[in-house]
Parts: structure tokens; sequence; C-alpha cells
């Protein structure tokens, strides 16, 4: 009687036992664009989501847009990151070693605890997507404001 009642009640609320899992679809522009806080960001940088993490996929996804001169801090991520840049052109730099350019089409992993800045070029705006892990509920550790000295710097 008891197992009946529940499915009754199931049943009541649209639920089902057997229900199966469904796609999901989040149109492009649902989201509103943020812009990229000044405590983590120098500069212009929008930030557009397009997918927060779920307890099966520990990841989310974003567009960055870095206008000319625009950087992040230097961080780490304790899952690691990779980026696909979309467009423009921007520099990438690891703690110690030199800034590398990159461009549209190439993807850059970050691992984890690597720690590092990107951003765009002085004269050239990039967008990147950011799928970012995410581990014990923190997917970046921000750090120091990338100085102009280190930006500018060959």
């Amino acid at each position: 009687m008891k197992t009946l009642l529940h499915v009754i009640l199931l049943v009541l609320c649209g639920l089902s036992l057997y229900a199966e899992p469904t796609q999901t679809i989040t149109h492009a522009g649902s989201e509103p664009t943020i812009k990229g806080s000044a405590e983590y960001f120098v500069g212009d940088v929008h930030v557009d989501y397009l997918f927060k993490p779920k307890e099966s996929a520990p990841y989310s996804g974003a567009y960055v847009t870095f206008e000319p001169g625009a950087r992040s801090f230097w961080h780490v991520h304790p899952s690691g990151q990779h980026l696909v840049v979309t467009s423009g052109t921007g520099w990438t730099q690891e703690w110690g070693k030199p800034k590398v350019e990159v461009k549209a089409g190439d993807v850059i992993w970050c691992p984890p605890g690597v720690k590092h800045w990107h951003g765009a070029t002085a004269t050239t705006s990039m967008t990147h997507m950011a799928i970012t892990g995410l581990l014990d509920g923190k997917s970046v550790q921000w750090l120091e404001k990338v100085t102009d000295e280190q930006y500018n710097a060959q």
C-alpha cells in the first residue's frame, strides 16, 4: 500500500520512477554579459557564461572577451582550464616564463596549480572560450595583479 501511494504521489507531481534524462538548451544571449571585476582583471573584460558545473560534469564554460590591453590577474586553477581562442590575438604567460602569443583557433591547456595570466595584446582584442574544472567547490584562486611592466615585457 505504501509503495502504491508513493507511485501515485510521484505521478501527481509529474515525476516518474523511470524518468529519463533529457537535454538542456541554453539559448544564445539568454544570459547577461557581465563586466569583469577590477578585483580579478585589468582593463575592459566581458564575460558571457555558457554553462555552470553539474554534479556529473564538474566544469563550467564562458566566453571571455578582453579589449586591447586588458588581462586577468595571475591565478591558478585547482582542476585545470582549457582555453579556446575564438577571435583576435592575445597573450598568455606562466610564472617565470616568457609570454606567448595566441590567435584564433589556438587551444591552451592550463594544468592544475600552474600560475598564469591571459589577455589581449596591447593593440588587439581577444576572445576565448574558457572551460574550467571544479575541485572541492573551487575553480580558480586569484593572485596578484599583472603589472604593466610584466604585461609589456618581451
